[in-house]
């Protein structure tokens, strides 16, 4: 079935403790477009600038993306700089240049908007609630979101949540939004406001997915040698909805089933720069990680 990706492609600055990369090729909706392009061809909606360049777009098109719903607008991409510690956990964020994205106003395709699973990749939740108006009866919702929505646009977040069917976010965003401690009752207070499905991203220590007719954990696949874990969310967020736009179906069983998805596909992305490591993984070597995943957690 359809799926389509609201959200950002940019041109990333990274530093790690090996290496620094300029102008790779990120944004939220890229990684997790590239990652769903393993099991569907999604529909991606974002701005870039003018400066973005041709062969980036070609690479997604060589993907099986549909770029139909990317605006070209005067002005520059949206640029993001950071740094990460030794323990890859510690990010720090160097630089934002919102660019041509500071105006964005997400226009779908009038094919788009027949779309049945869409997700709504980390923005403001006004500008979420904007694309998600215009997909006409959509079957599964799912929305990201990070503390800076929390703290400065609780009210339209709230509302967005009345929205979606699933919200996926990391531990600390989610104390941070139902002011508690513990990520189970974290988890059921995040329910409380409108979603049916809490997706939580724990980093290397996996994700959890809680609802009423579920509560599954998966652990993180275990990675020897990370080299950027920048976009992993995003890429494990495309891995799990192209595998329920792929079966058409997000009842628990399939939930279940995405979840593995979802982290065997961030587990290629921090491989490499950009998403590079997502275009050389081949479905055999998905086939494959994910039959080892599936063991891991099987007694």
């Amino acid at each position: 079935m359809s799926l389509v990706v609201i959200g950002t492609l940019a041109y990333d600055t990274i530093e790690t403790v090996h290496e620094r990369r300029e102008d790779v090729l990120g944004g939220s909706a890229t990684h997790f477009a590239v990652a769903a392009s393993h099991l569907v061809p999604p529909r991606l909606v974002a701005v870039v600038g003018t400066d973005f360049r041709t062969e980036h777009m070609e690479a997604l098109r060589a993907r099986g993306v549909d770029t139909a719903g990317v605006e070209v607008a005067e002005g520059e991409t949206f640029r993001w700089s950071g740094r990460y510690e030794a323990d890859w956990n510690t990010r720090h964020t160097l630089d934002t240049q919102l660019n041509v994205y500071e105006h964005f106003d997400p226009k779908l395709p009038e094919d788009y908007r027949d779309s049945a699973f869409v997700f709504l990749a980390n923005a403001s939740p006004r500008v979420q609630m904007r694309g998600l108006a215009q997909v006409t009866a959509p079957t599964f919702v799912v929305a990201d979101t990070m503390n800076l929505w929390i703290e400065t646009a609780r009210a339209d977040l709230d509302e967005l949540l009345r929205r979606v069917d699933a919200i996926v976010m990391n531990d600390e965003e989610a104390r941070m939004l139902s002011g508690e401690g513990n990520l189970i009752r974290a988890a059921r207070r995040v329910l409380d406001m409108g979603p049916r499905y809490v997706i939580l991203k724990k980093g290397e220590h996996g994700a959890f997915v809680m609802g009423p007719d579920v509560h599954f954990s998966v652990p993180s696949y275990p990675v020897e040698d990370v080299v950027d874990p920048t976009g992993a969310g995003d890429s494990f967020a495309g891995g799990f909805m192209g595998y329920l736009a792929r079966e058409g179906d997000h009842g628990p069983a399939s939930l279940r089933r995405a979840m593995l998805h979802g982290t065997v596909t961030a587990s290629f992305c921090v491989q490499g720069f950009g998403i590079d490591p997502l275009v050389e993984a081949g479905t055999a070597d998905l086939t494959s990680r994910t039959a080892d995943l599936l063991c891991i957690v099987t007694v």
